[in-house]
């Protein structure tokens, strides 16, 4: 047991750098080719940080374990928007720009809305099984090439907004790919061990999936938007979070479904509910309070919310 914790902490050390290297070297390239940080925190850090959600659901899903494949994107996202968003307005109130407004957040809403009526079918229409088939996940990938097409054309870069001096393309390079490699390897890390101090608990495959899988998985989204959040970055961790969300559905998703039809028996009512609330509060986030702002008062709320899901979890274990 005493290895198992090294090996936790190892994993979270390994978070915490490579994060750091992440943004620096994302945010350079990102000055370099003219793209926004949103943008930049949208493809390549979101992308990359969903790395190890993409390893667990993957392998969930040639292991025909549903629970696990998909509990560990419902899980995530709910991670990503009420923890690790709220975490971050709490440290920095994000500026949320037009496009983010218009066609960035309403789409983690309408991504989020379009999994839950995929993966419930028969419930609401009577047809087919509750659960994500083949067809679905060809939907749910067409549907991500079209938003990163989108996404790219509507590119426009912000002045930045805490220049830095601009670092060669290579070391940029060589920080993005070691700092991927660094989240990536020390998540599979945290993951593994906190799964086997869990699985010695004897708790069941949902409650891990959906709590230890799906925090360890995004202790990169964590650790990146802290990080960016410190180095007052707010559109590269919205970009982080909102990507994350995005890829986690519509490609890790549609992916495992591809490679296996997932069911969504697991799956309950409170679960994909929470997973909806978290899509919706952050888009009435922009609308209220100090608007085009998630401020301290919207990552409190957040907060709240994932506070009162996780004594639900802990409550029916």
């Amino acid at each position: 047991m005493i290895l198992t914790i090294v090996l936790l902490l190892a994993g979270l050390a390994l978070i915490v750098f490579g994060a750091d290297a992440l943004v620096e070297g994302a945010s350079s390239v990102a000055r370099r080719f003219g793209l926004s940080e949103f943008v930049i925190g949208l493809t390549i850090v979101g992308m990359g940080t969903s790395a190890p959600e993409m390893v667990v659901s993957f392998i969930g899903a040639f292991q025909g374990n549903a629970d696990i494949a998909i509990g560990n994107v419902v899980g995530s996202n709910i991670f990503n928007t009420l923890l690790i968003l709220g975490l971050t307005a709490l440290i920095l109130p994000m500026a949320v720009t037009p496009s983010n407004k218009k066609r960035d957040i309403p789409v983690n809403i309408i991504v989020t809305a379009l999994l839950v009526v995929l993966g419930l079918e028969k419930t609401f229409f009577g047809i087919g099984n509750d659960g994500l088939s083949r067809i679905d996940g060809a939907i749910l990938m067409a549907v991500f090439i079209l938003y990163m097409v989108m996404s790219f054309k509507g590119n426009h870069p912000d002045e930045e907004e805490n220049p830095a001096p601009m670092k060669s393309i290579w070391l940029s390079l060589l920080m993005i790919v070691g700092g991927l490699a660094g989240l990536i390897i020390g998540g599979n890390l945290f993951v593994d061990n906190a799964t086997a101090i869990a699985k010695a608990l004897g708790v069941s495959d949902k409650f891990i999936a959906i709590t230890i899988l799906a925090g360890g998985t995004s202790m990169p989204e964590l650790a990146t938007c802290v990080v960016a959040a410190a180095k007052k970055k707010g559109q590269l961790a919205l970009g982080n979070i909102i990507g994350s969300n995005v890829f986690n559905i519509l490609l890790i998703l549609g992916g495992s479904a591809l490679i296996n039809p997932l069911s969504f028996v697991g799956m309950n009512f409170v679960d994909l509910g929470v997973l909806l609330l978290s899509a919706i509060v952050l888009f009435t986030a922009t609308f209220v309070g100090k608007k085009d702002k998630i401020d301290r008062l919207d990552g409190s709320i957040f907060l709240l919310i994932f506070a009162a899901y996780m004594a639900y979890l802990i409550h029916n274990l």
